[in-house]
């Protein structure tokens, strides 16, 4: 990042600034935040990442990030280990005593804004990544999300979200001056379609030149809309390949097995080559804070089919970049990718138009920017030692 795009940014007496992301597992830290990492230990941060342990450390280590595990941390809601979490939590911040704590993901998101304040943390930033209930979902579940949500949101000093909609549900709880909407971005650079990858990278799956491939990226549970995909692939047999991409989440409710229809790749570590070699790109996910994959399917220049809902409706407006289906309904999902697969003027079209809006607005320097400009504010705002130089 160009020097005079973010505030370089000191602790007291000129010493590097102690910066700490905090989220529930260190693939959210590699796969969601490795450019926002990036950019902190460019602008000289000691840069933390805190999260449960798992496969993805070293590569966090690899480009500089000091890793803190929670052994005791866990996804799902459990009182007895979320307060071992907690307690692991709090001795890492008394130890590493970080200038900001940025806290990411549901649950990471409440222990960590109360904790981070708790252990006195100069400056406590959240980010939301998308509310983890959905207008639909029961009663209590809403009530229990957004209480928990307003409850966190006290506890830090800045609020940032990923899209308009998350802002305007919690704005009774938190102040405009405390909150702001950043969007979401990915590394563009690493997604430039080449044609010798997706000759590569359809060779390797056994898809002929001349034959549609369909794809879907995400983790195996029901939430991301799978069911009503393999329902759309089995009605549109013989008119395209259909693959989906993604690791299998055993600890979910909504785990998936297999489902007729469709193939699964599993986790993939080569995602630009496999975008490159998709035709069309489909989500039908029930909740997205802002879809990380369908920013990189349009940086791709890939047409898409996207539910209906907050964080896919960020990506495009539907018939101009994109085009957009109820969630949960499988027959309109099943009119939208068949006129993707029939009408070819229509798929170049769409790829176009979201490749230039991807470059217009899902840069995700430019977020990782507005996470640093916070942190100088909030610091101006408290009066703290901090200089810029």
């Amino acid at each position: 990042m160009p020097e005079h795009l973010a505030p370089r940014l000191r602790g007291p007496g000129g010493r590097p600034l102690r910066v700490a992301h905090l989220t529930t597992v260190d693939m959210s830290l590699q796969l969601l935040l490795a450019t926002e990492l990036k950019v902190d230990l460019e602008a000289g941060f000691e840069t933390y990442g805190i999260s449960a342990p798992g496969p993805y450390v070293p590569q966090l280590e690899a480009i500089g990030v000091r890793h803190e595990p929670l052994s005791a941390l866990t996804r799902a809601w459990e009182p007895r280990a979320d307060a071992a979490a907690g307690r692991e939590l709090l001795a890492v911040l008394r130890r590493i005593r970080p200038d900001v704590l940025h806290t990411h993901n549901p649950k990471t998101g409440v222990l960590g804004r109360v904790l981070g304040r708790a252990a006195r943390v100069p400056v406590v930033v959240n980010t939301c990544h998308g509310l983890w209930a959905q207008a639909h979902d029961p009663l209590a579940k809403r009530a229990f999300v957004l209480g928990a949500e307003a409850f966190a949101a006290r506890f830090s000093h800045a609020e940032l979200y990923q899209n308009g909609e998350d802002r305007a549900t919690l704005a009774r709880a938190v102040p405009g001056r405390r909150s702001r909407v950043v969007g979401n971005g990915v590394d563009l650079s690493r997604f430039t379609a080449d044609p010798a990858d997706r000759a590569r990278i359809r060779a390797e799956l056994g898809v002929e030149e001349t034959e549609l491939l369909v794809g879907g990226v995400g983790r195996r549970v029901a939430e991301k809309g799978i069911r009503e995909y393999a329902e759309t692939a089995r009605a549109l047999a013989g008119k395209a390949r259909f693959v989906w991409i993604g690791p299998e989440d055993p600890d979910k409710p909504d785990a998936l097995g297999a489902e007729s229809g469709i193939e699964f790749l599993g986790s993939r570590s080569d995602m630009p080559e496999l975008y490159a070699a998709l035709d069309v790109f489909v989500l039908p996910s029930y909740r997205e804070g802002f879809s990380r994959s369908a920013m990189e399917a349009a940086a791709s220049g890939l047409p898409m089919v996207l539910s209906d809902i907050r964080g896919c409706r960020e990506i495009g407006t539907d018939g101009e970049h994109l085009l957009l289906a109820p969630p949960g309904d499988a027959g309109a999902l099943t009119t939208a990718l068949g006129r993707l697969l029939t009408e070819p003027a229509l798929r170049e079209q769409l790829g176009a138009a979201a490749r230039r809006r991807a470059l217009d607005q899902f840069d995700q320097r430019a977020v990782a920017r507005v996470s640093l400009e916070t942190y100088a504010a909030v610091a101006r705002a408290r009066g703290l030692p901090w200089s810029v130089g």
